[in-house]
């Protein structure tokens, strides 16, 4: 089958290089270097523990304070509001305990295997790639016990899923994280996890290896399709002929939603605009990445130096970035590590593609028989893209996915309209 993969961030070259171990004629479509986008500014986080959705029970009685503070977790553009407000209302609707579990037991299916489906395709890059992930473990820390209660329910979620999470305080976790002394006291160790130290060399060391392997980049803008039989005969592409395909993955993270329209499927597709801070001399030497929870900030040991990464910007595709919401970012950074040495540090901003409920489109798109959708992964792209297309691979080759896909469907938007 050629197969025509538009995106090169994670999922579509973990899709790709997967497919192509089926025999599969890989064409990427995407104007951008593969690894850019999301694929190189995230967190860098390879953790089977990251289930919980954004949207959390409770959370709809903090919105109107975060709304008000501009360095907050969560920020709404005013001129976007209107345009946000009927995926917004939607998220909350999705943040009960009920769907909060329903969520998070099927992303638990989609994260356990972060590393088993990764490593198949890091083994077959070589060239160092299996040293871009170390699984050290992460620890979720807290200013004390008591302080770590408010997050208890969500933990206890985790664990009930089968994460573990170890409790440690005091000089057993210094003496995992020395320069954690002095801003906390209490974490959760969740041994399981890792991480990445270079999120787009990863994504770029598979996607050389797919190109060594016969796939082919064309780099240009996907502008529509030409439909027959029931799926797509051929992908239409700005500033040249069409493409002639057997099969088309989506892939494109938050700028799916236009083609999945174009194939007669509309989807509550929002970008969550993150921004992260990389310090390349900090100072401050972690092990491992480290999520601080009551400052919701994720700081990552990376090849390039330390990185911060966090909040949530809804602005939409096309509003410039707000390097405020860095700046707030590193702040935060040295409230927490009063050494850390910012000289030279870099700022950045993607749009991670979300659905209101947090989880990702995986499978066969609803209207087109020769495409498969697998994009709005949120917050973990990283984690959730290898077994994405591991997933993705089995169903274009006609096998039974390994995981339960029913909960990522595309149709389950069934009725969305929006504005």
């Amino acid at each position: 089958m050629h197969l025509a993969v538009i995106g090169t961030g994670i999922v579509g070259v973990a899709t790709a290089a997967w497919a192509q171990r089926d025999g599969h004629r890989v064409t990427f479509i995407d104007p951008r270097e593969a690894g850019e986008a999301c694929s190189f500014g995230n967190a860098g986080s390879l953790s089977p523990s990251a289930v919980l959705p954004v949207g959390m029970p409770g959370m709809w009685k903090k919105v109107p304070k975060w709304l008000l503070d501009p360095t907050g977790p969560l920020v709404i553009r005013t001129s976007y509001l209107p345009q946000v407000l009927p995926w917004l209302m939607r998220f909350l609707r999705h943040s009960t305990e009920s769907e909060v579990t329903r969520i998070a037991t099927a992303m638990r299916g989609l994260l356990a295997p972060v590393f088993d489906a990764y490593m198949p395709l890091v083994q077959r890059a070589g060239n160092g790639a299996g040293d871009l992930i170390q699984r050290e473990g992460c620890l979720y820390v807290y200013s004390s016990r008591e302080v770590a209660q408010r997050w208890k329910w969500g933990a206890d979620l985790r664990r009930s899923l089968g994460v573990t999470m170890e409790e440690i305080e005091g000089e057993a976790l210094f003496a995992l994280e020395p320069d954690l002394r002095g801003s906390f006291a209490f974490g959760q160790f969740a041994p399981d996890n890792g991480a990445t130290t270079d999120p787009s060399a990863l994504v770029k060391a598979i996607y050389d290896q797919a190109m060594r392997d016969g796939a082919v980049h064309l780099r240009q803008r996907v502008t529509g399709f030409t439909r027959g039989n029931g799926g797509v005969r051929a992908v239409q592409l700005d500033g040249g002929p069409p493409l002639d395909v057997d099969g088309v993955v989506v892939a494109a993270g938050a700028w799916s939603a236009v083609l999945a329209a174009e194939l007669g499927t509309r989807l509550p597709l929002e970008t969550q605009r993150g921004y992260h801070v990389t310090l390349p001399n900090p100072t401050v030497q972690l092990r491992r990445n480290v999520m601080a929870v009551e400052q919701n900030i994720m700081v990552n040991p990376m090849r390039m130096g330390l990185r911060l990464a966090g909040t949530v910007e809804l602005a939409g595709l096309k509003a410039a970035p707000n390097y405020d919401r860095a700046a707030a970012l590193l702040k935060k950074g040295e409230q927490i590590f009063p050494r850390l040495t910012s000289d030279g540090h870099t700022v950045w901003m993607g749009h991670r593609p979300c659905f209101p409920d947090s989880m990702p489109v995986i499978g066969r798109a609803p209207k087109a028989d020769n495409v498969w959708f697998g994009f709005g992964h949120g917050h973990v792209g990283m984690c959730g893209g290898a077994s994405t297309g591991r997933e993705l691979a089995n169903l274009i080759s006609g096998r039974a996915p390994e995981i339960d896909l029913e909960p990522f469907r595309a149709d389950r938007f069934n009725g969305w309209v929006g504005l």
